[in-house]
């Protein structure tokens, strides 16, 4: 059986390796690693006060606050609905599943401005949604929760799409089990489900909120753009772009990126922590 094992790992089942990983290389080098050069060798260029007055703005340093805080509500937001429309998905079977799975994935390929200018006429006070909230005061389009509105739409999917397969593989026989000895439903779900899924879960809304950080499109078609309150750093980004002032821009720029690459670290070793206790 060892041998056999090792037979295996020496040996790759599919021909032309060499091919693939060089074309693999290749792509990851043109697409990924050649701009994300580019922008620090950019950034090299400025001095250390220039960079630092251009990450230290006062209205850059808002929009720091608005997009961590709205990536911050939307996860948490997201993580509830989402791991409920997983559940509700792998565990029912009912008229219009399929169509409901399949909607899930609508943020990946709708684009994103169109699903900001949607929502905006969605949340708006006179729009169908817009109106109820409107009775209470609530406003959503063209302020702080529209910003959460957004990012929640577009990061679902990957709630979901985490949870969903730990779903599907999960063992019967444990929940059985647990049932056999004596636990009501509540206790299976703490004891038995929920301890499963936990790095699933992890994953997903770690994703999700490093989504948010970056969102643009559909933000700034809701979020109304308003200095000081509802700006995202990506719309900063872009505004600097349009006063062409291009070092300003590089250097938010390297900030999302410092950000993003630190998160998704950080969600590595998380998961190989889990994976190892597993």
């Amino acid at each position: 059986m060892n041998l056999s094992l090792r037979f295996f790992r020496s040996t790759p089942i599919l021909p032309g390796f060499s091919l693939s990983f060089g074309f693999s290389t290749l792509y990851i080098s043109l697409v990924i690693l050649l701009p994300i050069s580019a922008l620090l060798v950019y950034v090299s260029g400025m001095s250390f006060q220039q960079y630092w007055f251009a990450i230290t703005d006062a209205r850059v340093l808002q929009s720091y606050k608005v997009t961590a805080m709205g990536a911050f509500y939307s996860t948490v937001i997201v993580t509830f609905i989402g791991f409920l429309l997983a559940w509700v998905i792998t565990r029912y079977d009912f008229p219009g599943r399929r169509l409901i799975d399949s909607l899930v994935d609508l943020p990946f390929a709708l684009p994103t401005s169109v699903a900001g200018v949607t929502l905006s006429v969605l949340f708006m006070p006179t729009g169908w949604l817009g109106q109820w909230f409107e009775i209470f005061g609530i406003k959503i389009s063209y302020a702080f929760p529209g910003i959460v509105v957004a990012m929640i739409f577009t990061s679902l999917p990957f709630i979901v799409r985490s949870v969903q397969p730990v779903l599907e593989d999960m063992e019967s026989e444990l929940e059985e089990a647990a049932l056999m000895l004596g636990a009501n439903k509540w206790q299976i779900f703490w004891r038995v489900i929920l301890p499963t899924l936990v790095p699933a879960l992890i994953t997903g809304s770690s994703q999700a909120f490093i989504r948010s950080l970056g969102e643009f499109g559909a933000v700034i078609m809701i979020a109304g753009n308003i200095p000081f309150q509802t700006e995202v750093t990506s719309l900063m980004l872009f505004v600097r772009l349009q006063e062409y002032n291009y070092p300003a821009a590089a250097a938010i720029a390297s900030v999302v990126l410092l950000a993003s690459l630190t998160l998704l670290f950080l969600l590595q070793v998380v998961q190989s922590r889990f994976f190892k206790k597993g």
